[in-house]
């Protein structure tokens, strides 16, 4: 049993990876693909065959090949599943696949972040743009800390403390390991710190601007802006077009400097909804 675990566990961290170098390839430069790529081949390596084939067969057709198991559900399609597989999914004796979308299925740790906002009442106006997934309580116009953990803290508090996501303790922990495989810092003073798996609902974003500024990472990137994200596995191929919108946006001065010039969150939340209107739909 111990040993199957630890092969769901090589799966969860292979697709990470994957799903980190896609990331790049959006947003990087490519200068840490080929160490990103020595990452992966290490880790197929450690794969015994049965999983090995699984996932071989699915990253052909989509890099998603694990989903979570939710409340009994798929995470990714949203199948219920039978009792019977349900029990096999916690016990982790053998690969269990859904009979639905196909993917390997991993039980949720229990006390992993979740989603917990209230969904919208039927026959409320649909939500666009950026309030999809974020809201003007989310925003944190003057961040106090000046390291990245504690600026990661500052938005993951104000996630639970407005009840979005559960557990910022979690939330903050797995940001900072998700930092340790590569930096999520980029040019023009932005940085998309993000933690996937958060299940239970849709993306929850949160922004916090640093007048300062503060040097990010070892390579001693400055960032002023830090875009925050707690990310359900199943939207994972949104969350790559939205950070490409976020880094169009902001790519322009204009749109930079009205966001340091917000003095409230109600302003910082205009200014973001007016910079991203073009970019994120």
């Amino acid at each position: 049993m111990e040993s199957m675990k630890h092969q769901i566990n090589l799966l969860c961290q292979l697709q990470e990876l994957i799903l980190t170098r896609d990331e790049h390839h959006h947003t990087g430069d490519g200068t840490h693909l080929d160490s990103l790529n020595d990452s992966i081949d290490a880790l197929v390596d450690k794969l015994e065959p049965q999983p090995k084939t699984f996932y071989q067969r699915l990253y052909k057709k989509d890099h998603l090949v694990m989903s979570p198991m939710v409340d009994g559900c798929c995470g990714v399609c949203g199948m219920r599943l039978p009792v019977s597989q349900v029990q096999q999914v916690r016990l982790a004796r053998t690969v269990q696949m859904c009979s639905s979308c196909g993917r390997m299925l991993y039980d949720e740790e229990q006390d992993a972040p979740r989603v917990i906002a209230e969904k919208p009442a039927r026959g409320e106006p649909r939500k666009t743009g950026v309030s999809r997934f974020s809201a003007e309580e989310l925003m944190v116009c003057d961040l106090k800390g000046d390291t990245t953990e504690s600026v990661i803290r500052e938005l993951a508090e104000a996630m639970a403390a407005h009840r979005f996501v559960s557990n910022a303790d979690a939330l903050v922990k797995a940001a900072m390991e998700r930092e340790i495989v590569l930096s999520t810092a980029m040019g023009d003073g932005l940085a998309f710190p993000h933690v996937r798996g958060v299940e239970g609902g849709g993306l929850t974003l949160a922004l916090g601007v640093s007048k300062k500024g503060f040097v990010y990472d070892d390579d001693g990137t400055r960032v002023h802006f830090v875009f925050f994200s707690a990310i359900p596995v199943a939207v994972s191929a949104f969350y790559l077009r939205l950070m490409s919108g976020l880094s169009e946006a902001f790519a322009k001065k204009e749109n930079r400097d009205l966001l340091l010039k917000a003095t409230t969150p109600a302003e910082l939340w205009k200014s973001f909804m007016k910079a991203t209107r073009y970019t994120i739909r």
